[in-house]
């Protein structure tokens, strides 16, 4: 809804500048709110909608949480006031440490706590060699489809030059400062696609990889979410290790932190 890009937001007809659409955004969750929790209809107007006898007569079973993204001051102060997970790109682990404690503390302005979703792209094999193999492979396949002309890899849409968010470009400076990152966490997409989309990527055995995700954990990441270069693959090898030993990691740490006497 509120877009990163002007120029992708004025293709679909959207002309509102991105002060304005984030106010839109906080409109638009605050409504949605009251719709899935009002008991009896009820009336609304804002400066983007307005509602006579607004009601939903289906109600969902439990809260629905919000999930929100956006690294550029308006996105903070909308995130920390409504979202219930704030959604984070793969950066390096000390920025990200910043970045939760920024978010934490706009929340709290509100009285509110927040947790936090991480996106990355894990690439992993047998061996540390084999994955940050199967790294180049992917860069070699994104700069063929580049000098082609096809603008990515493997459906991946990019829109060079276009993006103004200021996530984008954080993501963008981190890559022109070095590739790999804490060891795994590898930038050679994110500077292919100047910063654009969920690019970074960490690289390594299943096992390297789970102690990269479980370091996020530490900082308070409580959902990943994890999307692939080669999607059903991908999935087949996450299920057989990854995943298993991301769970047990977590739940390991959990346990330490459960008080005395708890079962």
């Amino acid at each position: 809804m509120t877009g990163g890009s002007d120029t992708d937001q004025r293709r679909d007809g959207d002309f509102h500048g991105k002060e304005a659409r984030y106010r839109r955004t906080a409109e638009f969750i605050e409504v949605l709110r009251r719709t899935l929790t009002s008991g009896e209809p009820f009336d609304y107007e804002g400066e983007f909608y307005r509602f006579e006898g607004a009601f939903s007569s289906v109600k969902p079973h439990g809260e629905v949480p919000i999930f929100f993204g956006g690294q550029s001051d308006d996105a903070i102060r909308v995130g920390g006031r409504w979202a219930d997970v704030y959604a984070l790109w793969g950066e390096p682990l000390a920025q990200t440490r910043e970045r939760i404690e920024l978010i934490r503390a706009e929340a709290a302005r509100h009285g509110r706590d927040i947790a936090f979703s991480l996106s990355v792209r894990p690439i992993v094999a047998d061996t540390e060699e084999a994955a940050w193999d199967k790294a180049a492979a992917i860069r070699r396949a994104f700069e063929e489809n580049l000098a082609g002309g096809n603008g990515g890899a493997a459906g991946w849409r990019i829109g060079r030059g276009e993006n103004t968010a200021v996530g984008a470009k954080r993501l963008k400076d981190e890559a022109d400062e070095k590739l790999i990152h804490d060891e795994r966490l590898w930038f050679g997409v994110t500077q292919l696609t100047d910063g654009g989309g969920n690019s970074t990527a960490l690289v390594g055995t299943p096992q390297q990889v789970a102690d990269a995700l479980l370091k996020y954990y530490d900082l308070g990441i409580r959902t990943f979410l994890i999307r692939g270069f080669d999607p059903l693959q991908d999935v087949r090898d996450w299920g057989e290790e990854l995943v298993p030993l991301l769970r047990a990691g977590a739940a390991a740490r959990e346990r330490r932190l459960a008080p005395a006497g708890r079962g």
